[in-house]
């Protein structure tokens, strides 16, 4: 990927919501970026090590988890190429979760005292900064009533949602049905509070419905309006016009 276009996908979706001029961009181009892959599972943040850079997804998916002190995980997102995987670290002093690699990922770090002197200095990018880590608490919030407030059906198919409307706004090429969906039925099954065997009987049920095709990492959505209404999904918590 070259200079110019490793930021693009930040571009778009920093552009659905601040208006960023070309010095701006300019600027976030210039910043001491340093490009590094990882393996699948690897940490791109651990809990409890102090925090040095901001990290942003070139390519690859991610994601946010959680452990209890039995060992138990959580997921409580997952992240795709063009976002920040922990911009919330460029003022804290000390991870607080993990971030975890859940495909090949490439990613970006910057320092992040040079980000911080970035939104000093460009005020359409400290609000293109902020409205980002808004945006992520909406995405929380969501979470958070699909796990206390829906049943296993509605919380599965509201995630497949979610998933393929953000795949869709990131991707200006998408066909809007097919996409690459990298989870395992345990990892499903972490970010939904169930079980693994109730994911499998779940996602057996929506395939049965004509809803889904789930196969080879890859998700071909049948009928959206109908997963949509079962899932009780409405786009507006992701904001991707302010």
């Amino acid at each position: 990927m070259d200079e110019a276009s490793f930021l693009d996908p930040l571009f778009r979706r920093w552009q659905r919501t601040a208006t960023l001029s070309r010095e701006d961009k300019r600027a976030v181009l210039a910043l001491p970026w340093a490009r590094r892959a990882f393996g699948r599972d690897s940490y791109l943040v651990r809990e409890g090590e102090p925090t040095s850079v901001c990290t942003l997804l070139v390519s690859g998916f991610a994601f946010r988890q959680k452990l209890v002190s039995e060992g138990a995980r959580q997921i409580i997102s997952i992240h795709i190429a063009g976002e920040f995987v922990d911009l919330q670290n460029g003022l804290l002093e000390v991870a607080d979760h993990n971030v975890q690699c859940l495909t090949r990922c490439v990613v970006a770090m910057v320092q992040k005292n040079a980000l911080i002197e970035l939104m000093a200095s460009r005020d359409n990018v400290a609000r293109a900064i902020w409205l980002d880590t808004l945006i992520d608490s909406s995405i929380f919030r969501e979470w958070v009533v699909n796990v206390g407030r829906r049943d296993a059906k509605q919380r599965i198919a509201h995630l497949l949602c979610e998933l393929a409307a953000r795949l869709n706004s990131a991707d200006p090429q998408s066909d809007g049905s097919n996409y690459d969906f990298p989870l395992t039925q345990e990892q499903i099954a972490d970010c939904t509070g169930l079980t693994a065997v109730h994911t499998n009987r779940t996602l057996q049920t929506l395939r049965r419905d004509g809803l889904i095709s789930l196969s080879s990492s890859r998700l071909t959505i049948l009928d959206w309006d109908r997963l949509a209404e079962i899932g009780d999904f409405n786009e507006r918590y992701l904001h991707h016009a302010v």
